[in-house]
């Protein structure tokens, strides 16, 4: 129906999660509409994000191109106590609580062996290594509350069972079949609150 460049936006707006062919049309008559500037910003952000953004090298979530993530560069937080996460969306829900002090870890994902995804594909070396080398003494496994997330969370206990660390996992309270990110801050916090060790 659209050609040129109108059919390409289309395109490239529907390959975005979430957005459907509908809305993908609905969003490039809106930039059409758009004063020049207000659509140049838009463009300049995505290309800013995808030149300066990167992965913290600690943590693995997202920072500057080259330094720490600001939440790692702080100071101030609990290095003794690390919250492992699949992803960097998880980081914020918990941040919204303001409940935990600590550091992340990122893994990048959950175990997935439909998909291919199994430990070698996660972060999960990075997190050994950085037990003994930060003085951790606490690790938080606070993967999704689905089957890929449990059986994650059920991994990493076997896998630090032998290391010199509490391991524990979120309380009760999140959704079997959820995803943190959609979690509200008040049940997040109480899950927090309440972890509980996990044992391989």
């Amino acid at each position: 129906m659209y050609t040129g460049p109108l059919r390409s936006l289309i395109d490239e707006l529907g390959r975005l999660p979430g957005i459907g062919p509908k809305s993908a049309q609905r969003i490039a008559f809106y930039l059409l509409k758009i004063p020049n500037e207000d659509a140049m910003r838009l463009s300049d952000a995505i290309v800013s994000v995808k030149e300066r953004t990167a992965l913290c090298e600690r943590c693995f979530n997202v920072a500057e191109r080259g330094s720490l993530c600001e939440i790692c560069d702080d100071e101030s937080r609990d290095a003794s106590v690390v919250c492992v996460v699949e992803d960097p969306q998880a980081i914020a829900a918990f941040e919204r609580t303001k409940e935990f002090k600590g550091r992340y870890h990122v893994l990048q994902g959950a175990l997935n062996p439909l998909e291919g995804i199994g430990p070698d594909q996660l972060r999960v070396e990075e997190l050994v290594a950085r037990i003994a080398g930060e003085g951790i003494t606490e690790i938080v496994l606070c993967t999704n509350p689905n089957l890929e997330g449990e059986a994650t969370a059920m991994y990493l206990a076997r896998r630090l069972s032998d290391l010199p660390v509490r391991v524990t996992r979120l309380a009760s309270g999140l959704p079997v079949g959820g995803d943190l990110e959609y979690a509200d801050e008040m049940t997040l916090g109480r899950a927090l609150e309440g972890r509980r060790e996990l044992r391989a």
